[in-house]
């Protein structure tokens, strides 16, 4: 399944823990160049939208992608007897510095 971020940033995010609404996409966290998603990031609360008040949900805790709905298991577990979170809200990690050097350029081969 292919979506563009402008189709997504449409969809409603529900979590599937406690059927609240998380509101709608605002960002995406990605890694560059290994072409992995990191996750999705949503409004966390109510009023003007801030770095403060985001949600990243990783990409393992997103469990449907619907026509119009994202559906999303981020929360406690309550049937657990650890009561750990099953796939709890986090920050995306921090991207690796870059490091300088012949060995690790590509090649230009890899571009063609």
């Amino acid at each position: 399944m292919q979506f563009t971020f402008s189709e997504l940033k449409e969809k409603e995010v529900v979590n599937l823990q406690d059927g609240k609404k998380l509101g709608k996409v605002v960002d995406l966290s990605f890694l560059y160049p290994e072409n992995k998603l990191l996750g999705i990031v949503v409004p966390n609360g109510k009023g003007w939208h801030s770095k403060k008040n985001e949600l990243f949900i990783d990409i393992k805790c997103i469990a449907k992608i619907g026509d119009d709905v994202i559906l999303v298991n981020v929360g406690f577990a309550k049937d657990k007897p650890d009561g750990k979170d099953r796939c709890p809200p986090s920050k995306p990690p921090a991207p690796k510095p870059p490091v300088c050097g012949a060995e690790t350029r590509r090649s230009y081969e890899e571009y063609e």
